[in-house]
């Protein structure tokens, strides 16, 4: 049995909202079926007996951004990526505690066609900052899932998120009580 696409989209936006702020859709971006973006931020540092005495310290960045449709063609897909990376960018402010700032974009359908899930599995994006990623880097990681077969596909980079989204329908399927037959 398929996964309605609004629950199933709560379900994703729950899970999101342990680490990530939900952020709500802004006016102007209606052309797209964005249903929410999340940003995720982190400083993790090392010190030495008081702050002052600083080891070392990292920042970890990744902006979230959910599109959710009936159905994906490639060149839609294809857009949404694009917008995602055009409005993270920006953002990137490199420096040498900078470790990583990524763009994740998942679209969530009813169902999706071979050649959108070829553009999602081929769509790559990576930048290094300063000399050797001194000043860090960011990359794409993309994913779109098929809730008429309960399947996810990533590009090579987003290939954590596969089993993420198994998870969600697992606990999707313990939660009804006919196990979502």
């Amino acid at each position: 049995m398929a996964i309605d696409r609004a629950t199933f989209l709560e379900i994703v936006k729950d899970a999101y909202s342990a680490y990530y702020t939900i952020l709500p859709v802004e006016e102007g971006e209606e052309e797209l079926p964005l249903a929410f973006r999340a940003e995720y931020k982190v400083r993790d540092e090392q010190y030495f007996f008081v702050k002052s005495a600083n080891i070392w310290s990292n920042e970890k960045y990744e902006y979230c951004f959910v599109f959710s449709a009936p159905s994906f063609d490639a060149a839609l897909a294809e857009k949404c990526m694009d917008f995602s990376l055009q409005e993270m960018l920006p953002k990137v402010r490199p420096h040498k505690q900078h470790q990583y700032t990524n763009c994740k974009v998942i679209l969530i359908a009813d169902s999706l066609d071979e050649t959108t899930i070829a553009a999602v599995r081929k769509k790559h994006f990576s930048k290094s900052y300063g000399f050797l990623s001194t000043e860090g880097y960011t990359e794409l990681l993309a994913a779109a899932v098929d809730l008429s077969t309960e399947k996810t596909c990533a590009n090579r980079v987003g290939r954590d998120l596969e089993p993420f989204f198994s998870k969600l329908f697992a606990l999707r399927h313990e939660e009804t009580p006919d196990n979502g037959k």
